[in-house]
């Protein structure tokens, strides 16, 4: 058995994508681990506000796969769109060590294929591998 995550594509107002920078020094979709008794959109509407302080809809699943998180570690995950509701004041939660706004043709380069993959299918376009420095959201 593999656990399971669950990850959105969410679009800041500006229409950038909003990525995390985790502990391994990759972006990741905001989202985490379904717990008992959630849905897939109950988990990550709750993860997105544990991690962001900011309020989503979830909607439409994109993918789902398997993804090998490090050699020999396997997380099973589910992407949906997401759909920002009110405010965008991003705050970082301790899960993270960056937030970052990355316009959709300008995805870094340390971002796990997968989800530069349903990134593309939220938005319905092309995936780029150029590298940028993010827009940090500023309070």
């Amino acid at each position: 058995m593999f656990p399971v995550s669950i990850k959105g594509v969410l679009q800041s107002p500006e229409g950038l994508v909003v990525l995390m920078l985790n502990e391994r020094d990759e972006w990741e979709l905001p989202g985490g681990r379904i717990e008992l008794g959630e849905t897939a959109p109950q988990c990550l509407a709750r993860e997105i506000e544990e991690e962001l302080d900011v309020q989503v809809a979830v909607a439409e699943p994109l993918d789902s796969y398997l993804f090998e998180v490090i050699p020999g570690k396997h997380v099973f995950i589910s992407t949906y769109r997401c759909r920002l509701l009110g405010g965008f004041v991003p705050t970082i939660s301790h899960e993270h060590k960056e937030i970052g706004l990355f316009a959709a043709d300008r995805l870094p380069a340390n971002l796990p294929q997968g989800y530069r993959d349903s990134i593309v299918k939220a938005l319905g376009i092309r995936g780029s591998v150029m590298d940028s420095r993010p827009q940090i959201p500023r309070a």
